[in-house]
């Protein structure tokens, strides 16, 4: 695991305090312009065929909700549950 402190090792100019603490991944929209709203997809090796993965698309604040139902259904599409 790299460290904030190895990034100067990596990119020497990089000014002091450039970086700052953020989210990272990937938040798909699934609707598009002029679409009503999608609620969010939970896909499980059944849909996309990779053993042990499951994808969450389009979960942001408000999914977070239903964390708990989510983690269910999450086990229960991995086959773990």
């Amino acid at each position: 695991m790299t460290s904030i402190r190895s990034a100067p090792n990596h990119w020497p100019a990089l000014p002091d305090h450039a970086l700052q603490p953020a989210y990272a991944g990937i938040r798909p929209k699934l609707s598009g312009p002029g679409e009503h709203a999608a609620d969010f997809v939970i896909q499980g090796p059944a849909a996309h065929g990779v053993r042990g993965l499951v994808n969450l698309f389009g979960i942001e604040s408000l999914g977070l909700t239903a964390s708990l139902a989510i983690a269910q259904r999450v086990c229960e599409v991995s086959g773990r549950l």
